[in-house]
């Protein structure tokens, strides 16, 4: 289902994604299912099985096109465990015929937990995929499969990292969540892992989006302990933004071999340049992982609602998108969905 886009660049212009901070939308994370195949204790609590309901996959490209039309010219599928979902490849190749408003194919991404990847890998590059993340919270067996509560787990990721660089899914990302109590010891081991596995090792700051009422500002590994301490070990060395959107503050090894970044939205956020919206599993917009609204483009959609009319509920919504979050300020509330329902 290719995108149409318009001759036009007045209206074009006129139409793009911006709200109403002047931040233009470029990015679009689409989860595919809430289902997962882990229950990471930082996050889920619950059943394995799908809280929500899931699309088709044509209603799916129906939806994503509209946001192409308007501008967006990154899509990262994400779930749950976007793996689990029937019908993939046939979304992502189809997503890789889309073209953004300049005529180039959509930069398309994915996250996944690894656990399925290392016999999809070649298939997902074959479909049109560009490149992976993998989300892993350490690098110890025993760690890992503590915080998966799944046995067996980290063999299986690992093999799926490294089939996902051969088959071309590069730079590979692997994202691991720190939490104190849990995995914080990991620090240093991942900056050795980064440069062991040529990967991207981007460690994040743990926000309160688990199923349980976990989270507290004593459980946050803060960016500035993260540096001072894989500094200790392995000199780093600021790197430049790839783009003024991008939520990692980038470390290059100070013998120029190998990557990490930091994402820090609790001690140092990111929400000025923020270039994403959200389109959960059963098609409601979020315009912020912490909005307290959702908005359903789907249920439109399903109403009989013409392709003009959906993209003037989209540029409607997000010119309502949030200035920021208020995470640790009085009043906070947590979102209506868990991280796993929202979408990564």
């Amino acid at each position: 289902m290719a995108s149409s886009v318009s001759a036009n660049p007045l209206e074009q212009r006129a139409t793009r994604l911006t709200d109403s901070h002047g931040r233009v939308i470029r990015d679009l994370r689409v989860s595919v299912t809430d289902r997962c195949n882990y229950k990471c204790v930082y996050c889920r609590t619950g059943e394995l099985g799908a809280q929500y309901p899931e699309l088709r996959i044509d209603e799916y490209l129906r939806l994503i096109s509209l946001f192409v039309d308007m501008g967006i010219e990154k899509v990262r599928i994400t779930g749950g465990e976007p793996l689990l979902r029937k019908g993939l490849l046939e979304l992502i190749h189809e997503l890789a015929q889309m073209r953004t408003r300049d005529g180039d194919r959509l930069e398309l991404a994915l996250t996944t937990n690894g656990h399925l990847l290392e016999d999809l890998a070649g298939p997902l590059r074959d479909a049109g995929l560009h490149r992976v993340t993998v989300s892993m919270d350490a690098v110890d067996t025993e760690t890992f499969e503590r915080i998966t509560r799944v046995p067996g787990s980290f063999g299986r990721v690992v093999a799926g990292i490294r089939a996902a660089k051969a088959a071309g899914l590069t730079p590979l990302k692997v994202n691991c969540v720190l939490l104190r109590g849990f995995n914080e010891q990991e620090v240093e081991a991942f900056a050795h892992f980064a440069r062991q596995e040529d990967v991207i090792v981007r460690f994040i700051e743990f926000m309160p989006l688990e199923e349980d009422r976990l989270w507290s500002p004593e459980i946050v590994v803060s960016m500035a302990e993260i540096v001072e301490r894989i500094t200790k070990v392995l000199p780093l060395l600021p790197l430049p933004p790839n783009e003024a959107s991008e939520t990692a503050r980038r470390y290059g090894f100070e013998d120029g071999r190998g990557e990490i970044g930091i994402i820090a939205p609790v001690t140092q956020a990111f929400c000025g340049a923020c270039s994403r919206v959200r389109l959960t599993s059963d098609g409601k917009i979020r315009t912020c992982l912490f909005s307290q609204v959702e908005h359903d483009l789907y249920g439109r959609m399903r109403a009989g609602a013409g392709d003009d009319e959906l993209k003037a509920y989209i540029a409607h919504t997000v010119q309502g998108k949030e200035a920021r979050h208020h995470i640790g300020e009085p009043g906070f509330l947590k979102p209506s969905r868990s991280m796993v329902h929202i979408g990564g």
